[in-house]
């Protein structure tokens, strides 16, 4: 499920033999996926950083910023409480990846927030979401319409 935290054990006694692997759930975000702005934020979340990070490269902290993320989605669905972090989360993620510049950091109040969000949409769709990845678009526009329905 899109959010979940697990740990994960690869075992292999021989670089011939098939390994195998232990995974356990440490942090389950199912119950969030009933609540409209929760689930659209971690469907969104997820997605960009499956489409946007290379495989097998570390990224510590992207990651600690997304477990941060998930965490204030967990701690308050409400949209009010983290869509900032949000917007501020897809600019360290486009600087991680060489993109964004020194772009600012997002205030915590609803228009700055939704002028941020609506920045980053560009940037995302002009520099990162090309071609396949642009598939994901749909979840990022799924939220934002949510933000401003929670808003009006």
């Amino acid at each position: 499920m899109p959010g979940n935290k697990i740990t994960a054990e690869r075992r292999q006694r021989h670089p011939d033999q098939l390994a195998s692997l232990d995974v356990e759930l440490v942090d389950s975000r199912a119950p969030l996926m009933t609540e409209p702005l929760a689930a659209v934020g971690i469907d969104w979340t997820c997605a960009l950083v499956a489409s946007c990070l290379p495989e097998e490269e570390p990224f510590p902290h992207v990651y600690d910023a997304m477990d941060g993320l998930l965490g204030a989605i967990a701690a308050a669905p409400s949209a009010r409480r983290w869509a900032g972090a949000m917007a501020n989360f897809e600019r360290l993620l486009m600087q991680s990846l060489g993109y964004g510049g020194t772009l600012p950091l997002v205030g915590e109040d609803w228009p700055s927030v939704i002028a941020g969000l609506t920045a980053n949409g560009a940037q995302l769709s002009r520099h990162l979401l090309t071609d396949r990845r642009r598939d994901i678009l749909p979840a990022r526009e799924r939220m934002m319409d949510r933000f401003k329905r929670a808003v009006a």
